[in-house]
């Protein structure tokens, strides 16, 4: 079964109507920038029923997810399309199980956003950008490389789902998890974590912290905020849900390997920094994950599809 055959099932599996509106006017299509391979460098395109478009926002999936795995978790790329954004998930060169916040993913997102804004003539409309954890990540770290090097195309505003954002205090947590543990009983996604911190970053935080600063959209310990300077004109909109008493029953984590760490953070500086459009949205008990509705905090359905939409609209 190809992918857009699946892509379409998911769509009709998940029902025709979203809150209250039907979706079966929505048109989605799957674009391959290179015709020889379907596991990567494409995107999947849901055309919202009427024109003109009111903008156009790039979401950006989680690790290892595509478009369908997306839709069985959220509404919001239809939500996003019946209220007029063209909305589009990228599966950048880096492929689906990409770092987010490496070079080569950012020059790939930059070429899928020239493509499509091209192809489908959006040079004048509004540009958002977002993204599920490591998509977050990627989202908001694109953002400020906007604004860094100059892009002739700026998001009018950004957002990131439950997304770690500086690497240092995430990659220092992991150690400490592993410090604390029973290795036999440590999630492997921890280890798994380090290594691909410290290939990314060409070392640790005590031999390469310059690396880690270059490639966090944030970073507590560094006192220039050279990273997030390049965000005090643009609205951000970070979304967690902390649970940390799940955190330690569940999986033996404090509030040290938790992103609400980075996110309340990066929000505050950006808020003394004079940036009004900075937002922290928190939740409770929101997060569980499909098909089995099993509670995690790091999960999609924390974002509220229809706040989240009245909050671009609102920019």
């Amino acid at each position: 079964m190809n992918r857009l055959v699946l892509l379409i099932l998911t769509f009709m599996l998940f029902g025709l109507t979203c809150y209250g509106q039907d979706v079966s006017s929505l048109k989605i299509e799957q674009v391959f920038l290179d015709e020889a391979d379907s596991t990567k460098n494409y995107y999947t395109i849901f055309y919202p029923p009427q024109i003109p478009w009111k903008g156009y926002l790039f979401l950006v999936p989680g690790f290892g997810e595509t478009a369908e795995n997306v839709l069985a978790q959220t509404d919001l790329p239809k939500k996003l399309a019946l209220n007029g954004i063209l909305t589009i998930i990228p599966i950048l060169k880096t492929g689906s199980s990409f770092f987010g916040s490496d070079s080569s993913s950012h020059q790939s997102l930059k070429e899928i956003i020239e493509v499509v804004v091209s192809k489908y003539q959006l040079k004048d409309k509004d540009f958002f950008i977002g993204g599920f954890s490591i998509g977050g990540t990627c989202a908001v770290k694109y953002a400020e490389l906007t604004i860094q090097n100059n892009y002739t195309i700026k998001p009018k505003a950004v957002f990131a789902i439950a997304s770690p954002l500086d690497w240092e205090r995430y990659y220092n947590a992991a150690q400490r998890v592993v410090r604390l543990s029973n290795p036999d009983k440590i999630n492997q996604e921890v280890f798994y974590m380090i290594d691909r911190i410290e290939k990314e970053m060409k070392g640790t935080p005590k031999t390469a912290l310059e690396n880690f600063y270059a490639n966090s959209p944030y970073s507590f310990s560094d006192t220039t905020q050279t990273a997030i300077k390049n965000l005090i004109n643009t609205p951000i909109m970070l979304i967690s849900e902390p649970d940390l008493q799940w955190g330690l029953k569940e999986r033996g984590y404090d509030i040290s390997y938790n992103n609400i760490t980075d996110h309340s953070a990066m929000i505050n500086e950006l808020q003394r920094l004079g940036n009004t459009n900075a937002v922290l949205v928190t939740t409770i008990d929101k997060g569980y994950r499909q098909p089995n509705n099993i509670k995690h905090p790091i999960s999609w359905s924390i974002a509220d599809p229809e706040q989240l939409v009245k909050w671009l609209q609102s920019h």
